[in-house]
């Protein structure tokens, strides 16, 4: 080692980095589904029981995703209750986007499945050609955290719009549409520990059709029976998913078993 180089490494030395997303564990896809779930029946219930109409709901929703992320990115490690409360609201502003497009607008979801497809493949590459990696075991700079948002933000509409395709407007309905996308996540799995496929994509694509399965789910237990649902509500769907959500970020919170090893990084790194 050179006595600049030493000079350097003395003057700044290395930090830890923490990463500010949770291991994948089986906690991750069970909140991931229940928030997704979240999302689908908050956003109805806003939209129709309260009467905030989709603009209305689509105003305050925003502002609160945007409070918590402000949060999420000033924080200098994963937080369970912060991190978790960000993908409750997005999952809910995700919900909005495509409703928004869809009702409001009238795009048919053929288009805006396609729409936010293409978005989503364009903020991979955009991500990549910054970063040289889409893998969430790094997310330790606000640049890698805003793509790592903007691509969630993304997953969810075009979960909603691939879902509501699905489901409603390919007839499907709403508990054959949560099979289905279950079926579809087990060959992606199956294709990680069996195939080899790779694991940022095996990730990715099962992250995306979670959120069809959790709105399909939700549609199924909040929706009226002669829709296809079993007619518990949105506020009973509701209430339900985010107390299981709240007792397990709070066991969260106390073990810290999804939490990444910090790594040591230096300022030229960093």
């Amino acid at each position: 080692m050179t006595t600049d180089q030493a000079r350097y490494d003395e003057a700044f030395p290395a930090r830890p980095l923490l990463n500010k997303v949770p291991e994948v564990t089986v906690f991750f896809w069970v909140i991931k589904v229940l928030c997704t779930t979240v999302g689908e029946t908050c956003a109805d219930y806003l939209n129709d029981n309260l009467g905030l109409g989709l603009t209305g709901t689509s105003l305050v929703m925003t502002l609160l995703l945007a409070v918590t992320l402000l949060l999420q990115f000033r924080s200098p490690r994963y937080v369970p209750g912060v991190y978790w409360l960000a993908v409750v609201l997005i999952s809910v502003v995700g919900t909005l986007v495509s409703d928004n497009l869809t009702d409001n607008l009238g795009i048919p979801l053929e288009v805006t499945t396609a729409v936010f497809g293409v978005a989503l493949i364009a903020t991979f590459a955009a991500w990549y050609a910054s970063e040289k990696t889409l893998s969430i075991h790094s997310i330790r700079t606000p640049r890698r955290e805003a793509y790592y948002w903007l691509a969630i933000l993304l997953t969810f509409a075009l979960g909603t719009a691939a879902g509501d395709l699905v489901a409603e407007q390919l007839d499907v309905g709403y508990w054959k549409s949560a099979l289905l996308f279950a079926a579809v996540i087990a060959i992606v799995a199956g294709a990680h520990y069996v195939v080899g496929l790779d694991a940022v994509w095996s990730f990715w694509l099962a992250y995306i059709l979670t959120r069809p399965l959790g709105a399909s789910l939700g549609d199924y237990l909040s929706q009226d029976p002669d829709e296809g649902g079993l007619g518990l509500g949105t506020v009973v769907t509701s209430v339900l998913f985010l107390a299981t959500i709240m007792l397990l970020v709070g066991y969260l919170t106390v073990t810290r078993t999804d939490e990444s090893p910090a790594v040591e990084v230096s300022p030229q790194e960093g």
